[in-house]
């Protein structure tokens, strides 16, 4: 009886970086599929209503760009499989990969893997963070949605470096107002980030609140917009209104490589460890792109940047998968592009 098929490429997430991996692969003719656990691609760009920074495209929907990728994607020959949720990763002795899904504990055998599940924003789990998100008034990502907040009153959700330098860029480029607001009565940002968002307090419209936390997103009565926030002092139990037009939760990022655990290297918040220059992993022929990336700039152009990369990078493997197999990462043979 024939086994399973084996696959040049297989490719672990079709969002943006998994695509882009896609379309380079397919297009250099290698068998290749991608690997989806949602019921469509793209991720979480799907719930972006519009996107304003991606070179090349002055406006455009993220469930339209990737609807463009996918037909490129598909259109060279790459198989999109939807629905499966991947468990697990084996590098047999023969070099050869296996990746293993649910429901229906089948897997996928492969000559080289590409890994971009991609990352998740933590949310908050408040009262109408999930329908304003939607509604496209909740963001997790200042630089992305910033400019859709000119001279408007914005609350900023976060006290680690992320969200205290966003806080500093949206105040100083965007927003009319700013409140910051933090659970703690200290920052967990570098001093250095601290000082200077005091700093910027002095001269623009930013309030910083501590220790707040947010209680609930109020919609109007249309549920298209936020009417007002529900905050509350952490200390004494006091609620307030405040009236803001947009919610920006920058309170970390979760990569989905739960799978991965003691099959390739990770850091300590579970992103993935590769040789800069090669995107190879810690496992011989295993590839990562995109926002799991330890170091991702966690941008959309970046992800795609990403997939490009470890696509090429999977040519130059697949043409000599011992040497690969043999060498230290940052000693591998790679083509100059």
């Amino acid at each position: 009886m024939e086994g399973p098929k084996t696959y040049d490429v297989l490719i672990v997430g079709a969002a943006a970086a998994g695509l882009a991996a896609g379309i380079y692969a397919a297009r250099d003719r290698y068998q290749t599929a991608i690997l989806e656990k949602n019921p469509l691609p793209g991720g979480q760009i799907m719930l972006t209503g519009e996107i304003a920074n991606f070179p090349g495209h002055e406006r455009i929907t993220g469930p339209d760009l990737i609807q463009h990728m996918r037909r490129q994607a598909e259109g060279f020959g790459a198989e999109i499989v939807t629905g499966q949720v991947v468990t697990g990763l084996r590098r047999h002795d023969d070099g050869v990969l296996e990746v293993h899904v649910a429901p229906t504990g089948s897997s996928y055998r492969a000559r080289a893997v590409i890994l971009a599940p991609g990352s998740r924003h933590r949310q908050l789990g408040v009262p109408g963070e999930k329908e304003l998100r939607e509604a496209g008034r909740v963001s997790y990502c200042a630089v992305c949605d910033g400019p859709f907040y000119h001279d408007a009153d914005v609350l900023v959700v976060g006290g680690g470096n992320t969200a205290v330098e966003d806080a500093v860029y949206l105040a100083t480029r965007f927003a009319r107002r700013l409140t910051l607001i933090h659970r703690r009565r200290q920052f967990r940002a570098q001093r250095i980030l601290v000082e200077e968002l005091y700093e910027t307090a002095k001269t623009k419209s930013l309030d910083i609140r501590l220790p707040y936390v947010l209680k609930e997103i109020v919609s109007d009565d249309a549920g298209a917009a936020i009417d007002h926030v529900v905050l509350e002092n952490v200390e004494t139990g006091e609620t307030e209104s405040l009236v803001v037009r947009g919610v920006f939760v920058l309170v970390g990022t979760v990569p989905n490589t739960e799978f991965l655990r003691g099959t390739v290297d990770t850091n300590e918040r579970g992103y993935v460890l590769c040789d800069p220059q090669t995107l190879q992993t810690s496992v011989p022929g295993v590839f990562v792109a995109g926002d799991c990336r330890a170091g991702a700039a966690m941008q959309l152009v970046t992800a795609c940047a990403d997939g490009v990369v470890a696509a090429l990078r999977v040519k130059d493997y697949l043409r000599n998968p011992q040497a690969w197999a043999e060498m230290r990462p940052e000693r591998a043979p790679a083509q100059g592009y």
